[in-house]
């Protein structure tokens, strides 16, 4: 081993300007790639941008080198374009709740990491998957982490990359294979194409031909295949079909509560009918609808289950006008019943009057609906104006029916529901033929970019199920949209209007969307979960050919900033276990059914020890004796110390991730973490190659030989997190979600046959979770058995066996006891 040694003072003197260098340098990059980012949100007709938007700050990304400066770039970038693309939706929510637009830019700046994770997701997977296996995997596991994050934790707008391709009429046909989520995906493909080139151009320019080739590759098909679908959906709309009209109602009235105040609630009430009654009659009478929409919360009060003698007349005076006219009418009003109040759309026919409530799924944070932990006085008298309506159950499906008996089936979305593919795809799937959109973007009345942006993430539900949609608002932007996503008509932000569209009466083509429903997030963790493990499943050796070595270990080289995040992430784990179990115990009980349980283990659990896991892998390396050295090697790296230079193991004195040391070398130095289950066999090994070494202090000894006797009571496979936590739960899963598919869907494919290969893999998913669960929860009791066992026989010097008996005790229970126990309940019925 050779090193050079810098002179301190000197490398201090050069270090600021350095520092100082790269974050200009950081600021420049992600400065640059923000403003085109920000163009190609808020700019129409600027979908181009999006192309190459991202070039700047992945270039920047390139030369960054630590990991702690690309999150520090990261963070820069999620301020940046939280700035850039949703300034608005600050100044907005400032003025919603009173503050100045200021201090809401501040809130926005504040909050972008929470806002946009996805760019934090996309820098550590694309750093750590770098450093073992290159810059190709890199930036595939990368643009896999950024769209499954934001699958994971869906945002508050629903906001991704691919939505701004939504002015691009071919390449937004994509989106029927693998919605918004997959038009992201290809678009962060395509821009590390561009990154590769022009980072490859530099040295040599010629090497810049094949990223550029595979980018245009990756354009031209996603291109093709548009132009394709949109030759099918031309004949498809070409074919004659009966349709039914509707008017869409935008009063412009978005000063109720002032109203209210002013003449008081009943006068306002007449008000905002007597508007839209008048034209809603005129829509019917002068331009043929059919049918007529109003927009979210249009009626202020609950309907058909009046509060009041006033609101039981009004209810009755609407029945009345829809009778009148002949024509259904769907409009934003309030549901209630025992558990609380609802955002909802009343669906009311002229003949039968109300056929019912659609609730609204996906009530607006903290505005409209407040976590129940964190709900009470104190946070109520910081947030006043939270409102308490409660959530919907799912999308529901209406029949309106003209008088001479044509009939349409729609399924209604309020406000944020249209950002949610899943939601519009269910309903798609019981039988819709249109999606009717209610909003009240009344708050985007002095910044209608933000409306602009809610019809663009609006038109993708169309394109997703292909289904027509017809939008209305409060006062803009109200909307027709076709099967392609095209905006066929639309209203201007402050203008009162009337807007009548066509449903037509025929069945929507299929769509792949359809079939699986939102799966591209899904997909893509499992990529990245499969580029994480190449590594690991790859058969060669991890360094470079060498003679056979004595012996090799795989150490994991941690240093303090990782081993300390590694260990918070395996205690937060090992808290979220203990933290679901004291609910079961408590609350819950301990049958997992419910999928709030499996979501908090989840975010709890598998998040932070999957993270922990990686990070172990990303810093995997093999430390091998061979030839009187100690070898510690990666593809890229390869350290040696002849074996005469080592004098001491220091043994880590909290395990935490696991159990590590560190190399003393006979200068005095203290070589690097190491993370190591044997550190004792190490020890060994080493001192049989020829190494004078012993403990660097007391109790080191003690340590190793407790974690190595640990080490060597696991057994090989069945003690393996992938087979013990991953793949025994799934086999356990199988049976039991067999015969719920049975019992529920009449046999093992039914809800396949039924709902799509989306719905019965979701399905079969949460059941593995759920027993992922409950067999680390039964792994955790018996550890606790077995270490509690342990610690009692060292003190009558008989450790080593009960550990070795414990741990087969341990996986007879867990292997053999669990079917059993499963068998058993079955066939007892």
């Amino acid at each position: 081993m050779s090193g050079h040694h810098a002179d301190n003072e000197s490398s201090r003197h050069a270090a600021a300007p350095g520092r100082a260098h790269g974050w200009i340098t950081h600021l420049a990059g992600a400065g640059l790639s923000g403003g085109l980012l920000a163009g190609y949100a808020l700019i129409e007709g600027a979908w181009a941008l999006g192309l190459v938007a991202l070039l700047p700050w992945l270039l920047v990304l390139d030369g960054a080198g630590r990991l702690r400066a690309a999150l520090g770039s990261a963070w820069l970038m999620s301020v940046l374009m939280a700035l850039g693309v949703f300034h608005w939706f600050g100044a907005a929510f400032a003025a919603y709740v009173g503050w100045g637009a200021g201090w809401g830019l501040l809130a926005l700046a504040l909050l972008a990491p929470l806002l946009q994770p996805q760019l934090f997701a996309f820098v550590l997977a694309r750093q750590l998957i770098g450093h073992r296996l290159g810059p190709t995997w890199a930036a595939l596991g990368g643009a896999c982490a950024w769209v499954g994050c934001e699958w994971l934790w869906p945002k508050l707008l629903g906001d991704t990359l691919g939505h701004g391709l939504q002015p691009a009429l071919a390449l937004r046909q994509f989106a029927d294979l693998g919605g918004a989520a997959g038009l992201s995906l290809w678009l962060l493909l395509v821009n590390e194409c561009g990154a590769a080139a022009l980072r490859r151009a530099r040295p040599v320019p010629s090497l810049a031909l094949r990223p550029l080739a595979t980018g245009a590759v990756l354009v031209a098909l996603v291109w093709a295949y548009g132009a394709w679908r949109l030759d099918a959906l031309r004949v498809h709309q070409s074919e004659p079909a009966p349709s039914l009209r509707v008017g869409l109602v935008q009063a412009n009235l978005t000063e109720v509560e002032a109203l209210r105040e002013r003449v008081g609630s009943f006068e306002a009430v007449r008000q905002v009918l007597g508007t839209h009654f008048a034209m809603s009659a005129h829509a019917v009478r002068e331009q043929g609808a059919e049918a007529l929409l109003w927009s979210e919360t249009v009626y202020p009060t609950t309907f058909g289950s009046p509060k009041s003698d006033d609101g039981r007349a009004f209810d009755s005076e609407i029945l009345g006008f829809s009778a009148t006219l002949g024509v259904p009418l769907v409009f934003g009003t309030y549901d209630r019943d025992a558990a609380g109040e609802y955002n909802a759309a009343a669906v009311v026919d002229p003949q039968r009057g109300l056929l019912g409530h659609y609730r609204k799924t996906h009530p607006f944070p903290l505005t409209e609906w407040v976590p129940a932990r964190l709900d009470g006085p104190r946070f109520r008298s910081l947030l006043p104006w939270a409102g308490s309506w409660r959530a919907g159950d799912g999308p529901r499906v209406f029949p309106l029916r003209t008088a001479d008996g044509r009939e349409a089936s729609v399924l209604p979305l309020i406000c944020l529901d249209d950002v949610r593919p899943q939601l519009a795809i269910n309903g798609a799937r019981l039988g819709a033929e249109a999606i009717l959109g209610l909003s009240n973007d009344a708050w985007f009345t002095g910044y209608p970019a933000g409306a602009r942006l809610h019809l663009a993430v609006a038109s993708f539900r169309s394109i997703e199920t292909r289904l027509p949609q017809l939008r209305v608002t409060t006062n803009g932007l109200s909307a027709l949209i076709d099967e392609t996503g095209g905006i066929v008509a639309r209203t201007g932000m402050g203008q009162q209007a009337v807007l009548v569209g066509e449903i037509p009466l025929r069945a929507p083509p299929p769509t792949l969307m359809m079939r699986w429903g939102d799966w591209a997030g899904a997909f893509a963790l499992g990529v990245l979960a499969l580029i994480v493990l190449l590594p690991w499943l790859s058969r060669g050796p991890v360094g470079p050919a060498s003679p056979a070595p004595d012996a090799v270990f795989v150490v994991s080289r941690l240093s303090t900033p990782w081993r300390l995040l590694t260990a918070l992430l395996r205690v937060t784990a090992a808290l979220g276990l203990v933290w679901i179990a004291l609910r079961m115990a408590t609350r819950d009980g301990w049958q997992v059914n419910s999928v709030e349980q499996i979501r908090l283990f989840a975010a709890t659990v598998l998040a932070p020890a999957l993270a922990a896991w990686a990070i172990e892998r990303a810093f995997a390396m093999r430390a091998v004796i061979e030839a009187g050295k100690l070898v510690i090697e990666q593809p890229a790296l390869r350290i040696e110390f002849p074996l005469s230079s080592l004098r001491a193991l220091q043994v880590w004195r909290w395990p935490l991730p696991g159990p590590g040391l560190r190399l003393r070398l006979a200068s005095g130095r203290l070589w690097s973490g190491w993370r190591l289950d044997d550190p004792l066999g190490f020890r060994n090994k080493l001192q049989a190659g020829g190494a004078l070494l012993g403990w660097d202090r007391p109790g080191c000894e003690e340590r190793a030989r407790r974690a190595s006797q640990r080490a060597r009571a696991r057994h090989r496979w069945l003690d393996h997190a992938a087979v013990k936590f991953a793949l025994f739960p799934l086999l356990t899963a199988l049976p039991a979600f067999r015969l719920h598919q049975h019992i529920a869907f009449g046999g093992t494919f039914g809800e396949l046959l039924t709902y799509g290969v989306g719905a019965w893999l979701g399905g079969l998913l949460i059941w593995w979770v759920a027993w992922m669960l409950g067999l680390m929860l039964l792994a955790a009791a018996l550890r606790i058995a077995i270490e509690a066992a342990v610690w009692v026989a060292e003190r009558l010097g008989a450790a080593a066996a009960v550990r070795l008996a414990g741990e087969r005790f341990g996986r007879l229970v867990y292997f053999l006891g669990v079917p059993v126990w499963f068998a058993i309940r079955v066939l007892a019925g």
